[in-house]
């Protein structure tokens, strides 16, 4: 396999001291959560022991009580059990799984685990979530008021269980000091990719990505992948109305007193109650509906970008794309190519 080495002095070859990362696991985790960032770890071993360097990383797994641990899959891992002190100069990573399965107050073992959570990730030099292992961190009370991400599935979720997090239901990853939360499952990849070029520099991270296929930065947010985070469903009032005149008139030229007239309200009073139930100006739900028809059509073999864009009421492909790279992160073409 032809690939770059590891430069011959990167930052990590001054010192001969493996860096720690702590995986933490639990029954039930989601396997991708905690093999995903080891297999990136151990990846950028095997880069520095090609180049002749020594391992920059010692990857260990952790459970609570140690010795196998079953993932959702059915999969099972063996893990060490949870050391009692040493988390200093570590990098802690927090698997997730469904939220129901996650350690929590609710018992005495979840307890003891949020307890060892808030005591290592205070102690370790940087301390990081995959998928709903943000909620973990949560728990123990080490994210309150800062910045941070979940699987878009459980934004919703989390944020009503802990409502002093500024959640970004965007980002695939969130750093907030030494505090780095990351979104759904494979996300940590992203994350861990971005931990190895802090550590080792950019040359060193990009040769990591090559080696496992991936992009060292990958284009766009986690928004992309989920349709509830463009267009929810809209509660009845309002805005379910308004939505449901709308969807079969996207691609016309539509002007608020229009949406208005369909309500049987003034445009005062429209702005006013889609405000209340929906945070949304009459715009910006014409908006967000265009936006998921567009995404909607291009997810459909044969579509062409241009047909997308009148179809949905962009009227043109320079529209459409001026939308997609301010709300998604990414061209209608890219969108088009991972999903249709």
């Amino acid at each position: 396999m032809n690939r770059p080495a590891l430069p011959s002095n990167p930052p990590a070859a001054a010192s001969t001291a493996a860096r720690e990362v702590w995986l933490l696991v639990f029954p039930d985790f989601l396997l991708l959560d905690a093999t995903g960032p080891a297999q990136v770890f151990s990846s950028a071993n095997d880069e520095a022991r090609d180049a002749g360097l020594p391992a920059p990383y010692r990857i260990r797994l952790l459970a609570a009580g140690g010795g196998a641990v079953v993932s959702s899959s059915g999969l099972g891992v063996l893990a060490e059990p949870l050391p009692r002190t040493g988390a200093g100069g570590a990098t802690l990573i927090v698997a997730g799984g469904r939220v129901a399965a996650l350690p929590s107050s609710a018992t005495a073992e979840g307890r003891a685990v949020l307890d060892w959570v808030a005591q290592a990730g205070a102690e370790a030099a940087r301390c990081c979530s995959v998928c709903t292992g943000s909620f973990v961190l949560a728990r123990a009370g080490l994210l309150d008021g800062r910045q941070a991400v979940t699987h878009w599935a459980d934004v919703e979720a989390l944020r009503s269980e802990h409502p002093g997090l500024q959640l970004l239901d965007d980002a695939l990853h969130v750093r907030d000091g030494k505090f780095r939360t990351s979104a759904g499952i494979s996300a940590g990849m992203d994350l861990a990719l971005s931990l190895v070029e802090e550590d080792l520099g950019r040359e060193a991270a990009l040769a990591v990505a090559k080696r496992m296929v991936l992009f060292l930065k990958r284009p766009g947010g986690q928004r992309q992948f989920s349709s509830e985070l463009l267009a929810q469903s809209p509660a009845p009032g309002v805005c379910a109305q308004l939505t449901a005149w709308l969807r079969p008139r996207l691609a016309q030229d539509i002007g608020v007193g229009e949406m208005a007239g369909a309500c049987a309200l003034s445009e005062r009073s429209l702005y006013r109650k889609l405000y209340e139930e929906a945070g949304l100006t009459p715009a910006q739900l014409l908006a967000r509906l265009r936006l998921e028809r567009a995404c909607l059509l291009l997810e459909q073999p044969g579509t062409l970008v241009k047909q997308a864009a009148r179809a949905s009421g962009y009227g043109s492909e320079y529209n459409l794309r001026r939308a997609f790279a301010a709300e998604l992160g990414v061209l209608p073409s890219e969108y088009q190519a991972r999903f249709a």
